[in-house]
């Protein structure tokens, strides 16, 4: 606040562009953090990570089914009915330390198997996409890019 400058006159004052984008980010790190504290996050809070950098998405459909659709922008290929694909998966896993995953399928069900088996072997870290691709609230009905 400068000299004559009420509390509420500096709480009126526009945020800089810096301010603004440093309140965004936080609010999608702490949302992004309560969501996979539950395992899952909205298709919406997946694509937010997934442009923050915060997050990698894994598309575990078929390639029949990418072909399809498309599957989400920046997202990684992995069949999961391709073989080696845990081990894929755990390459993946390695090759972005840091990083959360996101599974992404056609509509949760796969997604929520793969994270539990796994889940089973120690792997803690896993969300999945509640909706998946085309499910309610998936990716394709709240509108967000996908690419061939």
């Amino acid at each position: 606040m400068s000299g004559g400058e009420s509390r509420l006159q500096a709480a009126a004052r526009p945020l800089s562009r810096r301010h603004l984008l440093v309140a965004l980010s936080s609010i999608v790190l702490a949302e992004t953090a309560r969501a996979q504290s539950s395992g899952t996050l909205s298709a919406r809070e997946a694509h937010d990570g997934l442009a923050a950098g915060a997050l990698l998405v894994i598309d575990i459909r078929t390639p029949d089914e990418w072909t399809d659709t498309g599957i989400p922008q920046g997202a990684v290929r992995l069949d999961a009915e391709s073989a080696g694909f845990e081990v894929r998966l755990a390459g993946i896993r390695l090759d972005h330390p840091g990083k959360r995953i996101a599974l992404i399928d056609r509509s949760g069900g796969l997604a929520a198997s793969i994270q539990a088996k796994l889940a089973g072997r120690g792997w803690r870290d896993l969300v999945l996409v509640r909706g998946g691709m085309l499910g309610p609230g998936g990716w394709l009905s709240e509108k967000l890019p996908v690419v061939p």
